[in-house]
């Protein structure tokens, strides 16, 4: 554990300049003259120089470079390439205490109920009878009678032996899984706050002159204290609130941060469904009573990841974020990886001035 004497004021004089830190000196599309923050994760459908130099013009405040889809040795091209299409601020974002599955040679695999899979120590390539969880000392930490979650409950396991470096499951509820799919154990796991990965790409980062950084799954202050400590001083450091633990320490990891990102999407892997828009509701209203910003990720306009044009549930959902009183929007798999990267953006930008109109 790392111990650190934290300034408390300067985080919040680092928390009151946040806005100005993250709005690029670019002139905005005159459609969306927006006060509220847009967060963009890039990815293959983004880093482009034509889609980069839109997202710039249409008010995008970071760039996000998701390091649990992307590889060490990718981080300093892509810091790279976003500096010579782009004056946006770029963000790395850990990968922090989780658990995903391994690579599957042939994905998705097709896992059936009741079948028998092996997870194995040391690295092999997975399909629908072996295959790794990451971090690979995972299996370490599971006992006899575990339920695992895979890839958000589209399947289900159960752990039926123990037997060394390797562990059997049996499959509860069958599915499709690829890699690096998101695990959830149904109890608490004590996994390292920051990985060997988050330790060269924050060195990459900062080398690159990168200034904001996310934690995520912070579960507890000194999580938080570590990451601090990592990046050095002077950096933005926006905790990721997406487990239990998380929200039972908001307070003080809320203190110890410049800004509070909800992760929706792995928070619903341990808060039922129907309760994480009033987690999210509570959330905000915490965060903001502390004097800090907080901004809100996942599922904002998923079907635009294959439709040009969204659902108005989803319209719906960002407009009534906005009225929680939430500083900014997170596009996650929408302009990484989906179709209409601008389009997403655009109708994100949209949306808010919208409301910024009518308040």
């Amino acid at each position: 554990m790392v111990r650190l004497q934290t300034n408390v004021s300067d985080h919040e004089q680092s928390a009151q300049q946040i806005g100005r830190v993250m709005t690029p000196p670019v002139e905005r599309n005159a459609l969306s003259p927006i006060a509220t923050k847009v967060i963009c994760t890039v990815g293959p459908a983004s880093l482009k120089p034509k889609v980069i130099r839109r997202l710039q013009k249409l008010g995008v405040s970071l760039f996000r470079i998701n390091l649990s889809h992307t590889p060490v040795e990718a981080v300093g091209p892509a810091i790279a390439f976003l500096r010579e299409h782009s004056s946006v601020s770029i963000c790395l974002d850990s990968e922090g205490a989780q658990i995903r599955t391994g690579k599957f040679t042939n994905a998705p695999a097709k896992l059936k109920k009741d079948s028998l899979i092996q997870v194995h120590r040391h690295p092999i390539s997975g399909n629908a009878q072996n295959f790794n969880l990451t971090p690979l000392a995972t299996i370490e930490l599971l006992e006899l009678g575990d339920l695992i979650t895979i890839d958000f409950h589209a399947v289900v396991a159960e752990v039926m032996e123990i037997e060394g470096d390797r562990v059997v499951l049996r499959i509860r509820q069958g599915g499709r899984v690829g890699t690096n799919k998101a695990c959830n154990v149904h109890r608490e796991i004590d996994l390292p706050a920051i990985t060997a990965k988050d330790r060269q790409a924050i060195e990459i980062g900062r080398a690159a002159g990168v200034d904001h950084f996310a934690l995520s799954f912070a579960n507890r202050p000194e999580d938080v204290q570590e990451m601090r400590a990592l990046i050095g001083p002077g950096m933005t450091l926006i905790s990721k609130i997406e487990s239990r633990s998380g929200i039972a320490n908001l307070d003080e990891i809320a203190r110890l941060s410049d800004a509070i990102l909800i992760d929706r999407g792995d928070l619903s892997r341990q808060v039922p469904l129907e309760q994480i828009p009033g987690q999210q509701k509570a959330i905000i209203g915490r965060v903001k009573a502390l004097g800090r910003p907080v901004f809100v990720a996942t599922n904002l306009l998923e079907s635009m990841v294959h439709s040009p044009v969204p659902t108005l549930a989803e319209i719906n959902d960002i407009y009534n974020t906005l009225d929680d009183g939430v500083d900014g929007l997170v596009l996650a798999a929408e302009t990484a990886i989906g179709k209409f990267p601008a389009g997403c953006v655009e109708m994100v930008v949209k949306v808010i001035a919208e409301y910024e109109r009518t308040k």
